[in-house]
């Protein structure tokens, strides 16, 4: 089971090349910032603008990087079925410790659909695989019934929840089973979710703030809501700003305010406005970043 801060990795860019030597920097400031695992070439990656030898290198550069330090969950989904399988395959191979994969998006399968797809890629790997469930960008909502019967299958094992629906990791626990990996991917709603019975998350926020990401789930997991929630007070201003326009336009100026990578970004995101940097840098000093 994976528990606590996961940071959703952004991808560097330069020249519109992946910045390979700010990539393998990044990962070595999450780590001794203390963060739980990592999460190469998700959607704060920017996965569906990389090509698949990009994806595919980003994921063996974030591996060899970490050299087993903290555990790596890589994203490897699609809503073409065989291009996930490839990309589990991959992931696998190169030595990830788990698979995130998205609920299918824009062809919108039915919840048998859902779990078909699910079924062919755990079939295909040993790999664990945590369900990415995030109706916002994929259209679709896995229910829980259709989650229960993917666990059913050995190598589906959770959850990365995006739907700020904070009851449902409640009604997931008692329906599913508290072995069931919950992970939250909407920073804003942690504190709650993790109060519920959630067991960690995966975060846009500790890509900038990893230390205190990984001090306020340390203080979750230990059952220490009050500290938590003072920490979490720090970060409500970052957790909110970092969307206040499309991901990962926010966090990738955050990163460069603090020195961590360039602001480049790939069509078609486009950097924030005025603003919004504004709004960032307000954030940023709120939480005694800058």
């Amino acid at each position: 089971m994976f528990k606590g801060s996961h940071t959703a990795l952004i991808t560097p860019f330069k020249n519109n090349e992946i910045d390979e030597k700010s990539f393998r920097s990044l990962i070595d400031f999450q780590i001794s910032e203390g963060i739980h695992g990592l999460v190469p070439v998700g959607t704060t990656g920017e996965s569906p603008t990389l090509s698949h030898i990009e994806h595919k290198n980003a994921v063996e550069i974030c591996i060899d990087q970490v050299a087993g330090r903290v555990p790596i969950i890589a994203g490897t989904g699609s809503n073409n079925t065989e291009e996930a399988i490839d990309l589990t395959l991959h992931a696998e191979k190169a030595g990830a410790n788990a698979a995130l994969v998205v609920t299918p998006y824009y062809n919108k399968p039915s919840q048998k659909g859902l779990y078909e797809h699910f079924k062919a890629i755990s079939e295909s790997t040993k790999l664990p695989i945590i369900i990415y469930n995030i109706p916002g960008r994929s259209v679709v909502d896995m229910t829980t019934e259709t989650m229960k019967m993917l666990f059913n299958i050995e190598n589906v094992i959770g959850v990365k929840d995006a739907t700020s629906n904070i009851p449902r990791v409640y009604e997931t626990k008692v329906k599913i089973g508290k072995e069931f990996n919950q992970l939250t991917g909407d920073d804003g709603t942690t504190l709650a979710f993790m109060a519920y019975g959630g067991h960690g998350s995966i975060s846009v926020t500790s890509n900038i703030a990893p230390g205190l990401c990984s001090q306020f789930m340390n203080l979750c997991m230990e059952g220490n809501y009050m500290k938590a929630a003072e920490i979490n007070d720090l970060l409500m201003p970052l957790n909110s700003v970092l969307f206040a326009e499309s991901s990962p336009g926010p966090v990738k100026y955050a990163a460069s305010k603090i020195g961590l990578c360039e602001e480049e970004l790939r069509l078609p995101l486009t950097k924030i406005s005025r603003e919004t940097r504004e709004l960032v840098d307000a954030a940023l000093k709120h939480a005694s970043l800058i």
